[in-house]
Order: structure tokens, then C-alpha cells, then sequence
């Protein structure tokens, strides 16, 4: 008959072995959850779904980062000599929609899928940090073109913060629309993993698959650098990805010229679904004040 010491040792050979299936599930989901985030699903555009279903013109273009990955994007030049460039959001693709806004008004538009993400060559996704290459790449081409005088940049949530960081250091970009965008990486992680104690692994990881620190992705640290270029800053007081108080801190952090949008009851990247026209008209307005009227 087996004695005591024996049922001790299989209980505890069962609860180590229970243990190590515990902490192996919960280093998958880390890793499956950063790898969510760092791999984003890919969103491919319909066949139809460009901007000459509005009946705007446009070229597909390749745009060539300075790490060496190619960018599919769209190009459709300019009436007024000032070309927008348009960054979309993480899990996203070139918004057709922003494209043909802007081209409505005489603008020209370029607009692409960011690394990883559309058409787009990469693997990995940094939510901001290399993604600053992709603007930069958008940028050199429009400078490229004889019928370019000005540079402007909207950008929505990822591409938002994006194009903070991108005028911050370039300042050919004259003037910036962030929409929805985040204040500081960090914070993301924070409000997106509600379970404290797995935010390290889900941090390590992604760290780890893109060699980026998640403290280098700060946008409200570098905004104020982007003065004396205006910055219009766009935010919906109900969004659910961002923290509410993120267009506020983003406009306190900048500089003069600022412009402030804020909306009660408005979800992330939602202000151009509750305001359409307003939206246009605000944008357009801010545009054509900070670029068409100067000599």
C-alpha cells in the first residue's frame, strides 16, 4: 500500500505540472497578443475603391523608404501648388476617403499603405517609430515634383502621431492635422491591456520583435518643435483606442500656431462621421489659411 509520501509527491508533480502549463499559456498570449500588434492583419482596397470612383485622377506610385522597402501608394497632383500627405491608422490602409477629400479642393494627395500593412512591403509593424521612414519616403517624392511649392500631412490615430514625429524633424512639412492620434505609445499599451500584469510580457515581446523601445514613441515630447508651423489637433471625447484627454495634452504640448477640435460623445476617428461637412470645411479652411495665403 503506498504511503503518505507518495500521494504528497504526485500532488505536487500535478500542481508543477499545472503551474508550467500556466505560465506557458499566459507567455502565448503575451507573445500571440504583441504579435497582434506588430503583424497587423493586412487590408487590401476592392478593385473599385480608388479615388477615380469619384471621378478624382490619381497614379499608382511606388515611394521608397531610406531602410529599402517599397510603398504602395496613390499620387494625384496638385491645382494649387500644396500636396497633403495622408497616413492612416494602425490596422488600416490609404483611406480613399481622405484622398478624395482633399483632392476635391485643389490639393494634391499622397496617400500609402504604411509598412506591413496593404500593399505595402515589411513585416513588421513599429506603430510610429519606423513609420516616420514611410512620411519621409512620401515626403522626398512630393519634393521631387516640379508642380510641388508646399508640403502638408493629415494623419488618423497611428498615422496621426506619425506625421507629429515626421514635422517635428522635417520641416518641409508646413503643416500637420493629426486625428485621433496618441500622446504616447506607452499610454496605449496601458488603456489596450487592462490586465497589469501581463502588460510586461505583451511589451517585451513586441520590443523584442521590432527593437524598438516603446518609451522612443512619445509624440507629445516632440510636438512643440513643430512651431512655428501650425498644428490642427482633432479628438473625440468618447474615443474607446486613445485616452480622451490626449488632444488636449497634444495642443497644451504645442506650439503656436494650434488648433483645437473636441467633441463630446465621439469615438475614435468618428468626428469625419458625425461632422462630415464640417469636418471638411474645418480642415480645408485650416489648410488654406496656412498655406495659400502666404506669398
Amino acid at each position: 500500500m503506498r504511503n503518505w509520501r507518495y500521494w504528497r509527491n504526485l500532488a505536487l508533480f500535478g500542481f508543477s505540472v499545472l503551474a508550467l502549463l500556466l505560465v506557458g499559456g499566459v507567455f502565448h498570449l503575451a507573445r500571440q497578443k504583441a504579435f497582434e500588434y506588430v503583424h497587423p492583419a493586412r487590408l487590401v482596397h476592392a478593385l473599385d475603391d480608388t479615388p477615380a470612383s469619384q471621378g478624382i485622377p490619381y497614379q499608382e506610385v511606388e515611394l521608397i523608404t531610406s531602410d529599402g522597402l517599397a510603398l504602395s501608394a496613390w499620387y494625384t497632383p496638385p491645382q494649387n501648388g500644396v500636396v497633403v500627405l495622408v497616413a492612416h491608422a494602425h490596422n488600416g490602409a490609404r483611406p480613399t476617403n481622405m484622398h478624395n477629400l482633399f483632392a476635391r479642393h485643389g490639393y494634391g494627395v499622397i496617400s500609402w499603405d504604411f509598412r506591413a500593412h496593404g500593399e505595402s512591403e515589411g513585416e513588421v509593424c513599429s506603430l510610429g517609430y519606423y513609420e516616420v521612414l514611410d512620411v519621409e519616403a512620401a515626403l522626398d517624392f512630393a519634393l521631387s515634383k516640379p508642380e510641388v511649392n508646399r508640403v502638408a500631412a493629415w494623419g488618423g490615430s497611428m498615422g496621426g502621431a506619425t506625421v507629429i514625429m515626421a514635422a517635428a524633424r522635417r520641416p518641409e512639412i508646413e503643416a500637420v492635422v493629426a486625428d485621433s492620434a496618441f500622446a504616447a505609445l506607452e499610454e496605449e499599451l496601458i488603456l489596450m491591456i487592462r490586465l497589469k500584469w501581463i502588460r510586461p510580457l505583451i511589451q517585451f515581446f513586441a520590443e523584442g520583435e521590432t527593437g524598438v523601445d516603446i518609451n522612443d514613441v512619445r509624440p507629445v515630447d516632440i510636438i512643440g518643435g513643430i512651431s512655428p508651423r501650425p498644428v490642427f489637433i482633432i479628438h473625440g471625447q468618447s474615443d474607446e483606442m486613445v485616452p480622451v484627454n490626449t488632444g488636449r495634452r497634444l495642443y497644451d504640448a504645442a506650439g503656436e500656431p494650434r488648433v483645437l477640435w473636441l467633441e463630446e460623445n465621439v469615438g475614435h476617428l468618428a468626428m469625419i462621421d458625425e461632422f462630415p461637412e464640417e469636418y471638411e470645411d474645418r480642415i480645408i479652411e485650416f489648410l488654406d489659411s496656412a498655406l495659400l495665403s502666404k506669398d
